[in-house]
């Protein structure tokens, strides 16, 4: 049936008012084709993106780089602002990395306001290249992390949205030193047995949002470091993977100085098959700190390994000193509505250190059944204060 011509016009106009809105009228576009890129699989075309790129960074208003429909191999790219107007990335295009795993990051913007990264390509980081060789996993003392495919740092109101990333050697977005950041509408997706393969990792900074995400990894769906304050996380369905995490924080000659992680606030999510749920883990020993002001709300768990779990005597290669405690304080932690089955019978383990507990720990209305063959799910809570509240399934230990 042929659409009526005013119909046509409708649509065409309000493409026009979609891209006007979002880029401004004045909005300059930066085709990569024009500067020489070829979409072949196989060409390198780091510099015609970097050259793109700066033309771009140079226009004094709005400005979209456009990565067209095409396959793209891209080595190691550094994209540097400061730049003179906003600007957005638009990846409609699939970029595949190279095997070499000298250089990290992959793709790294660095220095840039009003940053837009967007679009429904795919980000091929061809992490299965170098899997199998990873150091790490056969020798932890003598470990060089590979690659991130995508590194924000020193970034300020920026959005990432819609991208879809697969296979990353390492970790595939991190955000580091960086403010008012929103990650959205972004799909993750790695074998749930590839080494630390982070989705998201967020270190040392402030307002940053990860809502409606879909992450299947081989580490943590979402990691968070040192330095953070005031974190969303809202509608993110993780697994596989290892839950959503912060840390491992206060390592010796790792952090440097106190640690601190101030708001941290985890809606709506879902773990399906994960080795955790909702965890908190730090060194012992461990130098100063203070983790505070947390709340994990509305979140279900299927089939979750471990689906609330605080470890403050963190030491997975059991070389640490002997009987060493954590002194990172955890406090003002509230774990709400959670709901659903554990795969193991300890569904609630808070264990804290012993010179520093934990304090003001409220669990309320949580409901997680064990679904083994035989006991009932238990909590086990250690150098904790705190109050149950509401349903309690397990029993509350606090």
């Amino acid at each position: 049936m042929a659409i009526p011509l005013v119909t046509v016009f409708q649509l065409i106009f309000m493409f026009i008012s979609y891209c006007t809105a979002q880029n401004g009228s004045n909005a300059n576009f930066y085709d990569v084709r024009t500067y020489g890129a070829v979409a072949n699989r196989k060409d390198d075309n780091s510099k015609q993106f970097l050259r793109a790129w700066e033309d771009a960074c140079q226009w004094n208003g709005n400005s979209v780089m456009v990565i067209p429909k095409g396959i793209y191999k891209l080595n190691p790219v550094a994209f540097t602002g400061p730049c003179k107007g906003s600007i957005a990335v638009r990846i409609v295009g699939d970029l595949k990395a190279s095997t070499d795993i000298s250089v990290n990051p992959w793709i790294n913007f660095k220095h840039v306001d009003s940053l837009v990264v967007e679009g429904t390509g795919t980000v091929d980081g061809q992490g299965a290249s170098v899997w199998r060789t990873y150091g790490c996993q056969h020798n932890p003392k003598d470990c060089q992390p590979l690659p991130i495919s995508m590194g924000f740092n020193f970034v300020t109101n920026t959005k990432i949205r819609n991208l879809h990333m697969i296979n990353s050697k390492g970790v595939h977005l991190k955000i580091f030193s960086s403010q008012n950041v929103t990650i959205s509408g972004v799909k993750i997706t790695a074998p749930g047995n590839s080494p630390n393969t982070d989705g998201i990792n967020i270190s040392k900074s402030q307002n940053i949002k990860v809502q409606d995400c879909n992450i299947a990894t081989g580490d943590d769906c979402v990691s968070m470091l040192n330095g953070n304050e005031n974190v969303e996380i809202f509608g993110v369905t993780c697994g596989p993977g290892h839950g959503i995490s912060v840390g491992s924080l206060g390592q010796s000659n790792g952090d440097g100085g106190s640690t601190t992680v101030i708001g941290l606030h985890v809606k709506n999510c879902s773990f399906s098959a994960t080795q955790n749920g909702l965890r908190i883990k730090t060194w012992a020993p461990s130098g100063p700190g203070l983790v505070r002001d947390f709340v994990y709300e509305d979140i279900h768990m299927e089939n979750a390994n471990n689906p609330i779990v605080i470890d403050q005597h963190y030491c997975p290669n059991n070389d640490c000193a002997k009987k060493g405690q954590s002194l990172i304080g955890i406090k003002n932690v509230t774990f709400r509505n959670i709901w659903g089955e554990s795969s193991t019978q300890v569904a609630v383990n808070i264990q804290c250190s012993t010179k520093v507990p934990c304090l003001d720990f409220k669990l309320q209305d949580i409901n997680l059944a064990y679904n083994g063959r035989q006991g009932q799910a238990k909590s086990e809570c250690l150098n904790v204060h705190g109050q149950s509240y509401g349903r309690e399934q397990p029993p509350g230990c606090l």
